[in-house]
């Protein structure tokens, strides 16, 4: 059994958007490419062809990929969420005891996951570490640059 991959409502509806286009408009202008390659001629020797052909895997594969996402995700349903513990689709705020900055994050499912725009994957060691917690609780999170602790300041909606 595959293994389930928690969404949002939101990155559904991206999700579902990007299939789209790469089988309606994406598949028919890597066809086109295709098409026009093979009129150069002599296709051993055609590296428009050849790169023609690895587009067309990529977007193969891209659309397998997404098609297997959609089959095996879980919609994250906002109405279960807990109000004041970290869960999917909350979004924390977290002080850092060593230095007392502040960085707020939105913790989301692996596939969602950007964490230079302040989105966390749940399966990540931070995610990890602040799952379950509530406001004021301090966590420890193992990183490559040693133990850090916070505190988490603030559990709210997104």
């Amino acid at each position: 059994m595959a293994k389930q991959i928690k969404l949002t409502p939101q990155r559904l509806s991206e999700l579902q958007e990007e299939l789209k286009y790469l089988k309606t408009v994406r598949e028919k202008e890597v066809a086109d490419l295709i098409k026009e390659a093979r009129s150069f001629g002599d296709l051993s020797e055609n590296s428009e062809y050849d790169e023609a052909k690895n587009e067309q895997g990529k977007l193969f594969s891209r659309i397998a990929e997404v098609e297997a996402i959609l089959e095996n995700c879980v919609i994250i349903d906002e109405q279960e969420i807990s109000e004041n513990a970290v869960s999917l689709g909350r979004q924390v705020t977290v002080e850092d005891l060593e230095d007392g900055t502040r960085e707020t994050y939105t913790v989301v499912g692996s596939q969602e996951a950007d964490p230079m725009n302040g989105r966390i994957s749940e399966d990540s060691p931070f995610g990890k570490a602040l799952m379950g917690k509530e406001k004021g609780t301090e966590v420890t999170v193992e990183a490559p640059v040693g133990t850090l602790r916070y505190k988490i300041v603030e559990v709210s909606k997104n």
